[in-house]
């Protein structure tokens, strides 16, 4: 195909568009790629190893070889950054295309928005069938087949500039035309061509000017943010550089509730079902339910498992998620429900084994409640059911009084779950308890728990973020707990899992024997 001769037959607007169209495109992938380099530790292994189509396989083993993984991280960047500056500025168009189309065609495989698998990244928009990168891939095959080559890009003001010094004649003169480059009528001429070739330098000048800008604003947010805070609360790191699997000192330990094995830290459902105990900042609990969608939500769970945390807990409403998650095969995270569901237990107990839950234990506000209107055998019958259905059942609590009524009724569940953290903490004081204590007798607590033979998860040991993890989790294992329940974003889970595995380090000599 005699490209040259096509590209003069395009109409004014035509050609105009067809370059508009490629610059775009090349803007994006430009940026994408800039992004990606500036950003610490960024790696592509969440969205191979959420890939689920017929190339899953090969993703996944990609994601799971570190030393793979880097090639494919670093071709991915510079590989987008190279195709953006190719169609930016007109250099190799066609190769540029051609490797935009295949780069693209990798990213449609990884996550097609098919129907069964509209799941994946970037999490913005809905799709069917076709997506952006679907588009993208399309529009580069259109400009494969209906080039700009030669016009309106850098390499043709190289060329004018090649054919001046060596006084040659122009590219498109005719076969009667012979008039060296600087005669008057083709400097005439060279001038124009010029002018159209160096159509990209403005647009890739305000290219630079934009990510300067933009680096700059994120800088001064940046210090601005680091020069104000003078806490830190939960995990969340003051300079906002969060780890990754590189990162990872190790992976949790597990232990055993009768014949279920559970890693020794335990992924809370707080922040996934919207729960922040929040105190008085109202608008945290909706600003939490709308950082979890459902690929987030997915993302979180595998990077648990790759930690070791294998168990997350939450309540039976929730459950369709953790379905969805194992009938993806995305992972095999096991699920611990609290049975909360609408203040009927027994109702909750049956919908949690319907979904598949792996154990089940009456939620501590319902077992407090029962208690004190004097209602231990709903407690004791919430236990019979989950049995019956060969399920470790266990017992929640907030109040050390629940404890102690279900043990001298003579419940034995399987674990307990019950609340413990210091109270000195600044929102503890004064000691009202206002969704803001969860253990109003920590030491009582702990010396109680000393005597009971059954496992002990322990739960709201951060205070809802109030207190560390480093002084939370080193608290909760060193008086006793056998595990822990937090609750944690993605971008915490490595350094609570290495926080975690510190203070079991640390928690050898303890008062109360490990019960698994």
């Amino acid at each position: 195909m005699k490209s040259d001769k096509k590209v003069h037959d395009y109409s004014t607007i035509q050609l105009t568009i067809f370059v508009i169209l490629r610059m775009a495109i090349g803007w994006h992938f430009l940026y994408e790629g800039i992004s990606k380099l500036l950003t610490p530790g960024w790696s592509s292994s969440s969205y191979l190893d959420l890939s689920r189509w017929i190339f899953k396989d090969f993703f996944i083993w990609i994601a799971s070889n570190p030393s793979i993984l880097k090639v494919v991280d670093f071709l991915n960047i510079w590989g987008l950054i190279l195709i953006g500056l190719g169609l930016l500025l007109g250099i190799f168009t066609r190769i540029s295309s051609i490797s935009g189309m295949l780069l693209l065609a990798l990213y449609y495989l990884a996550h097609p928005p098919f129907v069964g698998l509209d799941f994946g990244f970037p999490p913005e928009g809905n799709y069917l069938m076709v997506d952006k990168n679907l588009v993208e891939l399309i529009a580069l095959a259109i400009l494969t087949f209906f080039p700009t080559k030669g016009i309106f890009d850098f390499k043709r003001m190289l060329m004018i500039f090649k054919y001046k010094k060596k006084k040659l004649p122009l590219a498109n003169a005719t076969d009667n035309t012979t008039t060296e480059i600087r005669d008057s009528n083709s400097t005439f001429i060279n001038r124009r061509e010029l002018l159209k070739s160096i159509v990209a330098l403005p647009v890739m000048g305000a290219f630079v000017f934009a990510v300067i800008k933009k680096m700059g604003w994120e800088s001064y947010e940046r210090k601005h943010l680091n020069d104000s805070i003078d806490a830190v609360t939960a995990a969340t790191v003051r300079t906002f550089n969060y780890s990754g699997l590189k990162d990872l000192k190790g992976i949790i330990p597990t232990g055993h509730i009768g014949d279920l094995e559970l890693s020794r830290v335990i992924l809370g459902g707080n922040l996934v079902g919207g729960w922040a105990h929040a105190r008085d900042l109202i608008y945290v609990d909706k600003l939490v339910k709308s950082y979890h969608t459902k690929d987030k939500i997915f993302e979180t769970f595998l990077l648990a498992e790759k930690c070791g945390i294998n168990c997350f807990l939450t309540n039976p409403v929730l459950s369709r998620i953790i379905g969805e998650y194992w009938k993806r095969s995305i992972g095999n995270i096991k699920f611990i429900s609290d049975c909360a569901y609408r203040g009927d237990v027994i109702s909750g107990i049956k919908m949690s084994i319907d979904n598949g839950a792996n154990s089940c234990y009456v939620q501590g506000a319902i077992a407090d409640k029962l208690v004190q209107e004097g209602n231990v055998e709903l407690i004791a019958q919430s236990l019979e059911l989950i049995r019956k259905n060969d399920l470790p059942a266990g017992i929640g609590a907030h109040r050390l009084e629940t404890v102690k009524s279900c043990v001298d009724f003579g419940l034995e569940p399987d674990y307990w779950m019950k609340t413990v953290h210091p109270i000195d903490y600044w929102s503890a004081q004064p000691k009202q308890e206002h969704d803001n204590i969860w253990c109003t007798n920590p030491e009582e607590t702990i010396k109680y728990m000393e005597n009971l033979k059954q496992p002990w998860i322990a739960f709201k040991i951060l205070a809802a973020g109030a207190i560390h993890p480093k002084i939370g989790f080193q608290y909760a294992f060193k008086n006793g707990a056998d595990f822990i329940c937090v609750g944690m974003y993605d971008f915490q889970i490595v350094d609570d899992v290495n926080m975690a595995l510190e203070a079991l380090a640390n928690s050898v000599e303890r008062n109360r024997n490990w019960v698994v």
